[in-house]
């Protein structure tokens, strides 16, 4: 069996790669706006207590930029880039202060938030390339900050600057590679039927409206595809649940076998199916559909001492001829799988055609 491909799997993971949604990435970054432009102006005032001018001035001047910006962040379009501006601009204003001559000790326990920082708004990549060469850059002052290292006093307070450092990095880069894999995990059987590994009726509807938007942009068409089983509940009377399940799981290995890499299939529930054909129209839906529907009535799937066989219904509609939303086209789909099935089963239906079923094309 093919492995079944989740689109929206990537997407999420990709909307998700700094743990956090835009959303909230909004919301925090309004409060590191806030909590930093409230500190610098207080900062700002020791500055001036302490005849420090120019630093002063430099902290009055982003404390405003950064009170004014609470206000944009919310509707700005281009969040990513007032995130690295904002990462830089503070990370560069840490190894400054670290710089200044009589800086505090206490300054450079700023290289510690580096790390948080940067991973919790922009995920384990950029985050590591972010805070790496300013981490080294704070260690590099504090080198110059203690002088010589020639006393073993110093010597320690550097080392567990640099230990506390790596180990800072260490565990938040961990951290995020768990947290990556938990979430593709959540993610994955979010979105996939258990039993067959096809994606689920979220997942199927999620795909279909992007479907149906990157269609309308790019003026092409494509087909939706609703499939039942025939006499399945027979199955799960005679046989049993588990011939059942064996059964949706055969029909899940035959989608995947025939359909194209371009085409998308899920479990709606039940015995049905969905499925969604990209690039075509109607009778080149019709014809792909009709061999799916010849190619599962000739397997044959063995339970025990019994033999099933097994017989499909489809009904399809194409957009943007039969349907011009999803609900439209799932009425016209479901509209003509209801004919077919009341026509003898085994069938391919389409709207404004004869039902086509299997003694018809026998003959």
């Amino acid at each position: 069996m093919k492995t079944p491909h989740h689109p929206d799997l990537g997407a999420s993971l990709r909307d998700s790669r700094s743990g956090l949604r835009d959303s909230h990435r909004r919301s925090l970054m309004r409060l590191l706006f806030i909590a930093t432009g409230s500190a610098l102006l207080v900062f700002a005032c020791l500055q001036l207590i302490s005849g420090v001018y120019w630093l002063a001035g430099l902290e009055l001047l982003a404390s405003g930029v950064l009170l004014a910006g609470t206000r944009r962040i919310d509707r700005t379009p281009h969040l990513q880039w007032w995130i690295y501006s904002y990462l830089v601009a503070l990370f560069s204003f840490f190894l400054m202060i670290m710089l200044v001559p009589d800086a505090s000790v206490a300054a450079f326990v700023w290289v510690l938030m580096m790390p948080v920082l940067a991973y919790l708004l922009l995920g384990k990549r950029e985050g590591l390339w972010l805070s790496l060469p300013f981490m080294t850059a704070g260690g590099i002052s504090y080198y110059l900050y203690l002088g010589t290292v020639g006393d073993a006093r110093i010597m320690i307070d550097l080392l567990n600057m640099v230990l506390c450092g790596v180990l800072m990095l260490v565990f938040i880069h961990l951290y995020e590679n768990r947290r990556e894999e938990a979430e593709e995990k959540l993610v994955t059987i979010a979105q996939t039927d258990a039993l067959t590994g096809l994606g689920n009726r979220g997942s199927f509807q999620a795909i279909l409206n992007r479907t149906l938007a990157e269609c309308r942009r790019s003026r092409t068409g494509f087909a939706l595809v609703l499939m039942d089983i025939d006499y399945f509940k027979q199955v799960n009377d005679t046989l049993g649940h588990e011939a059942g399940d064996q059964v949706l799981r055969h029909i899940g290995d035959c989608l995947t076998e025939r359909l194209r890499a371009t085409d998308s299939v899920g479990r709606l529930g039940g015995e049905e199916f969905g499925l969604i054909l990209r690039d075509v129209h109607g009778d080149d839906a019709f014809e792909l559909i009709d061999e799916l529907r010849e190619c599962i009535a000739g397997s044959e799937l063995s339970y025990g001492a019994s033999t099933v066989r097994i017989t499909a219904s489809f009904g399809i509609a194409c957009w943007p001829a039969d349907g011009a939303t999803v609900d439209d086209l799932f009425r016209a789909a479901d509209h003509c799988l209801y004919r077919g099935k009341h026509s003898g089963r085994n069938t391919v239906a389409r709207p404004g055609s004869p039902v086509v079923h299997n003694s018809a094309l026998a003959g």
